[in-house]
């Protein structure tokens, strides 16, 4: 017997129920859903509109960023979230950051904590703010102005789809690249993280030598003191 009249036979039997039609309003709107998804994916920061007119926003220059339906208040990656707080605010208003957290719940796995100190005695409320992260697994990161939380959030959305060894310390000291980062992180402030970002976007010690100021803040993790510090080190003639 050929399958077709097998399969008719099949369909006037009592096992066979038929699937019910989706309508195409349904298919359109799961299509923009979808849509939605891959657009959250594409490298963007997502940035709840609740954040909208925070000065930080002007920081992140070297990702795309846009305003989205989120919990949180900035989403990184698909696994990479941060909520935002304002020392300021939060002694004003102490119960917010507690119902944030009620509403992200258990979602992402790195949940973030980034918090602003703009307060002059902020050991207190930093201190009730750690045993808050330890109980609700969020990871504690401290901004002293808004330009330096925008280059959080911007540098952990460059490095999302980085290799570990990126921002890992190199174990073979004798490489090329590993001598500059040492080289690299003698300097005031700048760290191996910095160092391996400096190498990543200029690739040789000539070219990070021959980049302007300008050039230097624009890196993930740097701002105008940390690229001037390094731009007077690598120009400053040597005094005996």
């Amino acid at each position: 017997m050929e399958f077709a009249g097998a399969f008719g036979k099949l369909k006037k039997s009592d096992f066979y129920e038929a699937q019910p039609k989706i309508s195409t309003d349904k298919l359109n709107e799961e299509s923009e859903t979808n849509k939605v998804a891959i657009s959250y994916k594409a490298g963007s920061v997502i940035v709840n509109q609740r954040q909208r007119g925070n000065p930080l926003l002007k920081s992140i220059r070297n990702v795309p960023w846009e305003y989205g339906d989120i919990v949180p208040d900035y989403v990184m990656g698909n696994t990479c979230c941060a909520l935002f707080l304002s020392l300021r605010y939060h002694n004003l208003n102490p119960q917010y950051i507690h119902d944030r957290l009620k509403d992200l719940g258990k979602q992402y796995e790195l949940r973030i904590l980034l918090v602003q100190v703009d307060i002059k005695d902020p050991y207190i409320p930093i201190k009730e703010l750690t045993k808050m992260c330890l109980l609700a697994d969020l990871t504690l990161l401290l901004s002293w102005d808004a330009q330096e939380a925008g280059k959080i959030i911007e540098t952990y959305k460059v490095f999302e789809h980085k290799p570990p060894d990126l921002i890992m310390g190199k174990q073979e000291s004798t490489s090329t690249l590993s001598g500059i980062a040492d080289a690299l992180t003698s300097v005031k402030s700048i760290n191996r993280t910095d160092a391996m970002t400096l190498l990543s976007n200029f690739q040789t010690l000539q070219t990070i030598y021959e980049a302007t100021e300008e050039d230097l803040s624009l890196n993930p993790g740097f701002g105008p003191q940390k690229a001037k510090r390094l731009f007077r080190v690598l120009h400053d003639k040597f005094v005996k």
